[in-house]
């Protein structure tokens, strides 16, 4: 993700300044939101202060601190941007008197702009869809063409939605505060899904211009889920994300080789993998398999990526357990993304074949990991130019570097022109992430 701004002459700089939008740009939006309860405004002074940095800082050079740098700067910017268009009202009045060291109003359970700002923009007043998109704006700091590939939709469109619902928010006077207690629950479904697209996006990064891998996105998305977890310690949901997220972040070391390619699960050394990551995430799937309580969806998904790093090898993975999990999954969400990865673990089961005739169904022509999966079954079935074709339309739909060259790889190990021949009988897939 680059911030925004004209660009700089200075490489120091740029790093300086891409760095500073990375760790700040969440802390600074929540921040001005607290202080102003202007989501718009919030959000256009964050961004001139990241410009005017590009400009000062070529100049004067990196400040001391950053962050204070960026904090002051951005308060100046609302200011004036208050000012100009002739609000003196009395937020207008009460902006000007307060003072940059001033201790924020006690609005909720845990004290932490970015979780108020989070509840903001998920008020049940807005769509599920609205929620999402909004937050991964204001909090994530993804940009537009980011937020649209993980909705699959026309960044126009999402454009049209996040300002919508940032209207809507403003109309409604909705309160810049984590609710009541009472209140919690009805809203924390939309937080943990926006928590999950961050933790995602930082996971498998989309955009061409962008790091495979954002550690900042899935250390910020596991951060703010422990505070909802604090909030709603008896949450199985809320555990559920948490422990999902702490055995997928315990993979990363081993996801991306030296070359920049993707390196899938069956392949990864899991010597290299977090260990204290994995063991609370087992911890936490305990628990909860203990609580007797019906899953919910984040809990399936934990339990299914226990399964996978239970297994000391790819080789001694329970794909039969794994399939279970997904036909319970499939209940309480029968997406075709949850059947489309469902029919992965299905394939080491039942095999290829059987795995094939459940994913060509599915209405998922745009999603680069549908024709990813058809390839790979192809493949194995040795339906050589189906599958050169299926890794040719996922690589033109793929928004990860690491991805894209795995696929290119794989798609170029194929015999050149060769006729496609009888399947073999069904074997193991040595190949493919992990669902999940």
């Amino acid at each position: 993700m680059q911030p925004p701004g004209r660009g700089a002459a200075v490489p120091g700089v740029t790093e300086a300044v891409a760095r500073a939008y990375r760790e700040q740009w969440a802390r600074l939006v929540a921040t001005l939101a607290r202080r102003y309860g202007d989501l718009d405004l919030a959000e256009e002074s964050a961004a001139e202060a990241f410009a005017t940095a590009v400009e000062r800082w070529a100049v004067d050079g990196v400040p001391p601190n950053p962050g204070g740098w960026l904090t002051t700067t951005a308060n100046r910017k609302a200011i004036d941007r208050i000012r100009r268009e002739n609000k003196r009202d009395d937020k207008h009045r009460e902006a000007l008197m307060l003072s940059e060291d001033a201790p924020p109003e006690p609005l909720g359970a845990v004290d932490d702009d970015r979780l108020r700002l989070i509840y903001t923009c998920c008020h049940p007043a807005l769509a599920m869809e609205a929620r999402v998109a909004l937050t991964l704006r204001m909090v994530g700091g993804l940009t537009m063409p980011e937020i649209a590939r993980s909705f699959l939709v026309q960044e126009a469109t999402m454009g049209q939605r996040i300002t919508r619902a940032k209207a809507k928010i403003a109309a409604a006077r909705i309160p810049y505060r984590v609710p009541s207690a009472q209140d919690l629950p009805a809203r924390t479904t939309g937080v943990l899904a926006v928590l999950f697209l961050v933790f995602n996006e930082g996971y498998l990064a989309t955009g061409p211009d962008t790091d495979p891998v954002r550690p900042h996105l899935t250390a910020e998305a596991i951060r703010l889920t422990r505070l909802v977890r604090t909030l709603l310690p008896e949450d199985g949901e809320v555990a559920g994300l948490l422990a999902l997220m702490l055995l997928t972040e315990a993979r990363r070391p081993a996801r991306v080789a030296a070359d920049g390619t993707l390196v899938p699960l069956a392949s990864q050394d899991r010597h290299t993998w977090d260990g204290a990551l994995v063991d609370e995430g087992h911890r936490l799937v305990r628990e909860r398999l203990a609580s007797g309580a019906a899953p919910g969806r984040y809990q399936l998904l934990a339990a299914i990526n226990a399964v996978h790093t239970d297994a000391r090898d790819a080789r001694d993975t329970d794909w039969s357990q794994v399939v279970a999990l997904y036909d319970q999954l499939v209940r309480v969400d029968p997406s075709p993304i949850v059947a489309l990865n469902r029919a992965v673990a299905v394939a080491e089961v039942d095999g290829p074949q059987a795995a094939l005739a459940a994913v060509d169904h599915l209405p998922l022509d745009g999603y680069h990991a549908f024709h990813a999966t058809r390839a790979e079954l192809l493949r194995r079935l040795d339906r050589s130019a189906e599958s050169r074709a299926a890794y040719d339309r996922a690589i033109a739909l793929a928004g990860n570097t690491a991805e894209t060259a795995y696929l290119a790889r794989r798609r170029d190990e194929l015999v050149t022109a060769a006729p496609d021949r009888p399947p073999r009988s069904p074997g193991r897939s040595r190949t493919g992430e992990a669902p999940g």
